[in-house]
């Protein structure tokens, strides 16, 4: 388990297909009413084309606009004094940046700095060849040698294409702030909506990781009502039953095999490399 000042990454974008990701940080926010710390210039870092402000409308009916930004969150203070543990649990929520990562990831840096930030667990999601019947597939990898010995985990040895995580973690490293990533696999014929049942698989790593509970009821509701949804939509689809079927028997096989680690790793390697087609659906892929 995982001790100090926690911060928890997880990014909308290239990072987190079907939202997986940052869906598990978002029950957290919720459920800690969350507070936003410090949060970065949305116009130093965003392409307003790609993450569009939004309109709302506050307690008085007045409209406001919301800016895409990355914040540095924590729970709030009355929280914090039914449970003093959240004091030492930080959540870093937004979007991916569209420019100037380094800038980026240095403004980052400073703010965990300045906190004293202990360790940092990356969230990531990425679509794969696995069912969605079966619970997701998380890879957990570490640069750290510290944290490769304790938690008996391998560093990753891919090279390729990277995200805003990688650009983040690299630069934690660099100050000997270690970097824990999890990255979870989600069914790529599901492309178009949110997964709620990979945030609950995120969500219950994290209890185990940080040693914190959290209610994941809602979580498991929406899953099982995401999970029921694609099972009614296969009924009617010979070819997409069929796959699905084929699918949960390498799953069940790889699972009865104990499949190591380096498995899991070549899956997340081959992702990045050549992310696999969608039955009927040739060539359209989540960026």
């Amino acid at each position: 388990m995982l001790t100090g000042r926690i911060l928890i990454v997880a990014l909308q974008g290239w990072n987190d297909a079907t939202e997986a990701a940052s869906g598990a940080l978002s029950a957290i926010t919720e459920q800690t009413d969350a507070q936003t710390l410090e949060a970065v210039d949305p116009q130093e870092y965003y392409d307003f084309q790609l993450f569009r402000p939004m309109v709302e409308l506050d307690e008085e009916g007045n409209r406001v606009i919301i800016w895409p930004s990355t914040e540095l969150l924590q729970a709030s203070k009355e929280n914090i004094q039914q449970n003093p543990e959240l004091d030492r649990l930080y959540l870093l929520v937004g979007a991916e940046p569209s420019r100037r990562w380094l800038a980026f990831a240095a403004e980052i840096l400073e703010m965990v700095q300045d906190r004293e930030i202990d360790q940092v667990i990356m969230l990531g999601s990425m679509f794969a060849e696995v069912p969605h019947t079966r619970p997701m597939p998380v890879f957990k990898s570490t640069q750290n040698k510290i944290l490769q010995e304790s938690m008996q985990i391998e560093t990753s040895n891919y090279e390729g294409l990277v995200g805003i995580l990688a650009i983040l973690t690299q630069a934690f490293e660099d100050e000997g702030i270690p970097v824990l990533s999890l990255w979870g696999s989600v069914p790529h014929y599901v492309h178009n909506a949110i997964n709620p049942k990979g945030s609950l698989g995120f969500l219950n790593e994290l209890q185990t990781l940080i040693g914190f509970s959290f209610d994941s009821s809602a979580l498991a509701e929406a899953g099982f009502a995401w999970e029921r949804s694609i099972d009614d939509a296969a009924e009617n689809d010979d070819d997409l039953s069929a796959y699905i079927a084929q699918l949960e028997k390498n799953y069940d096989t790889l699972e009865s095999e104990q499949a190591s680690g380096d498995s899991l790793a070549r899956e997340f390697e081959r992702y990045l490399q050549d992310p696999p087609e969608s039955p009927g659906d040739k060539g359209d892929k989540k960026g």
